[in-house]
């Protein structure tokens, strides 16, 4: 018995020995972690925007029998998921065993603005490219200085909030609304640093803040908060809003009758479960994001995304989540598996994705959509930061 055994591993490595370098590893998966909420009060946006596209990403490679290495090889991709419960506590342990125990090669950036600052420390020390698709901040500058693997794609709050004020303004010009704006966020990273950005915009671009309140992360009634804003009898009305508050706003404002020319929620406002929920009322409604649908790249996408995960992707950050995703696997293609070199292709390449040519420039992508708006059913970019393909605005009708 030993003696067969033994032959039978001296064969084996003759045989490997006789095989082009690389081959015998060509069957080795490479392992991808993922960490988002699947409960909790993001999991609903997380449903949405984050593990659609990692499925959809995933099916995709592996169908085509991986990705394609350097040597000729292809290696499948194998997913690692955790689900963070919405808690940056468990974002940071769920990257920490990911990097520790799992010891996968790569891992996909968290859902949200905060879970992302939260998990920044943890992938710039074991050495993880992080591509944030889903964090809207102005602390890019001293964020990609701090850690040199993390990549911004959605935008700043800067950017978002003129790009509000801006429409606003064309809107007060075309004599649709006057300068009054009720304001609210919600207070977690996204809103209050989205409600800090706008109050001194809005006020320089001659808008007159008449309400501005702040309510938790997980809210359940919301109708205080809309209740005041109608009180204040505004002409526009804002809501740096995360996806269940954006849900619950609406819903409460059509209840009390906040009527005003210029409606806007943020994240989930592009969701086409919003629309599923409000139809035609939604009209007009702006919110954060929004795409150029007419491009093939696009239309191509969004089929995909429908026929692979069952689902219709949303009309802003699902593209960038899955563009995201082809940044990494354009980088690991072109250079492998050393993360190191990974984070430097990144940071020097230019990369073909659904959203266009991205290249970063001091790790951040600086052309991005930042208003979108329904119009006749479906979610339009309606300001960027130089995109083409914006839609005209138009005033919302009444609910």
């Amino acid at each position: 018995m030993y003696r067969r055994t033994a032959l039978k591993l001296a064969a084996a490595a003759a045989l490997a020995g006789a095989l082009p370098l690389g081959f015998t590893h060509a069957a080795d998966p490479i392992k991808i972690g993922a960490v988002a909420p699947k409960t909790g009060p993001l999991a609903g946006g997380a449903a949405i925007t984050h593990w659609p596209n990692v499925q959809l990403w995933v099916h995709q490679v592996n169908e085509r029998g991986g990705l394609r290495m350097r040597d000729g090889s292809r290696r499948k991709v194998e997913l690692i998921e955790y689900d963070d419960r919405t808690n940056p506590g468990e974002t940071i342990k769920a990257v920490e065993r990911l990097a520790t125990q799992d010891k996968v090669d790569f891992i996909v950036a968290p859902y949200g603005t905060g879970l992302n600052l939260a998990a920044a420390p943890v992938f710039a020390k074991y050495g993880y490219p992080q591509i944030a698709c889903t964090s809207v901040t102005d602390k890019v500058p001293e964020l990609t200085k701090r850690y040199p693997s993390i990549f911004f794609t959605l935008g700043t709050t800067t950017a978002f909030a003129n790009s509000v004020a801006e429409v606003l303004n064309k809107l007060r010009a075309e004599g649709k609304i006057g300068n009054r704006v009720a304001m609210v966020n919600v207070a977690d990273a996204f809103g209050i640093e989205l409600a800090e950005a706008a109050r001194p915009i809005f006020k320089t671009a001659g808008l007159e803040i008449v309400y501005d309140r702040s309510y938790p992360l997980g809210t359940q009634d919301l109708s205080p908060i809309v209740k005041g804003a109608r009180a204040a009898n505004p002409d526009a009305f804002v809501a740096w809003s995360y996806p269940p508050d954006t849900f619950a706003i609406t819903e409460q404002s059509k209840i009390e009758g906040l009527n005003v020319k210029a409606y806007y929620t943020a994240v989930a406002t592009a969701f086409p479960a919003y629309r599923g929920k409000f139809g035609k009322s939604i009209e007009g409604h702006l919110g954060a994001g929004g795409v150029n649908l007419d491009t093939p790249e696009m239309k191509a996408y969004l089929a995909a995304h429908k026929k692979v995960t069952g689902k219709d992707a949303d009309y802003w950050a699902s593209p960038v989540t899955y563009a995201g995703l082809q940044v990494l696997e354009q980088a690991i293609e072109a250079v492998g598996t050393d993360r190191k070199a990974v984070t430097e292709y990144i940071k020097k390449a230019t990369f073909k994705t659904v959203m266009g040519h991205w290249k970063f420039v001091n790790q951040s992508i600086h052309e991005f959509w930042t208003v979108g708006q329904w119009q006749n059913g479906l979610f339009h970019g309606v300001s960027s930061t130089g995109l083409p393909g914006a839609k005209p605005v138009i005033a919302k009708p009444g609910w």
